[in-house]
Order: structure tokens, then sequence, then C-alpha cells
């Protein structure tokens, strides 16, 4: 049984893409500006919570989660994982033109093969069959 994607699933991919992408690159910001935490200074969580990109990506987070549960309602894990594999991308450039880090050849090579390998997968159905859960659903032997 294969699902066609209509835009607004299209666009629940897209938000499961990038809220995660901006939010983990707002998180990094936010906690670079706080400084390290350990165990002895757990304090510094609490005040990592007053930083601004600290809560914009904890808000991010919480689309992200939001609109990756909604993915997952209608798609199998193994095809919504895959389907938003191109935020390794987003944060790749985020990382390095944004956050100023380096990313050496060998992460830029790994991120391609990555971004190829979601092809391999892109081409399946969004609802892979199954009888057995089907048949659950359908509330036959209650």
């Amino acid at each position: 049984m294969k699902h066609t994607l209509t835009p607004q699933r299209y666009l629940i991919l897209g938000a499961v893409m990038l809220t995660a992408s901006v939010g983990d690159t707002l998180l990094s910001r936010g906690m670079s500006q706080v400084g390290p935490v350990d165990l002895h200074h757990l304090g510094l969580l609490l005040h990592a919570l007053t930083n601004i990109n600290v809560i914009a990506g904890i808000l991010l987070l919480i689309g992200f989660f939001a609109s990756y549960t909604t993915a997952l309602s209608w798609a199998d894990l193994t095809f919504v994982m895959p389907a938003t594999a191109f935020g390794y991308v987003v944060i790749a450039l985020l990382s390095r033109f944004w956050l100023h880090e380096y990313l050496s050849p060998y992460r830029w090579a790994g991120i391609v093969l990555i971004v190829c390998a979601v092809g391999f997968v892109a081409n399946g159905p969004s609802r892979t069959d199954h009888p057995d859960l089907d048949l659950m659903d359908s509330g036959v032997g209650r």
C-alpha cells in the first residue's frame, strides 16, 4: 500500500528537518555562550535557561517534536528518518557559516554519502504493508 505525499505532508517533513536543524544549532550557540557544564556546576543549566539562544532552541525542538510525531502518525520510522536526512546538510551549513565551525573533508564526504543514500529509501512507500497491524487497527478480535 503506497501512500502519496500531499503538499501538507511535505511541509511536515520540511518542518521536522528545519526545526531540528535550527533548534540544535541555536542550542549549540547558546551553550557555547554559557560555558562548560559538569556535575560540579549544574547551576549553569538553570543559567542557560536565561540565554535567548537556548530558549529559542528549546522552542524549536518542541516544534520538531510536534511535527515529528505528526509525521510518524502517517508514515513509518524507516521512511520519516531518511526523508528528513537532508537536515544533516542544513546543520553542516549552519555550523560552518553561522557558528564558524571547521568541517573536515571527511565530514563533508560523510554528509554527501548520507544524502545519496536517502535516494535509495525515498522511492519506497511512506507506510509499509503490515497485515497484522491493519487487522488490529480494524478492531477484529476484540
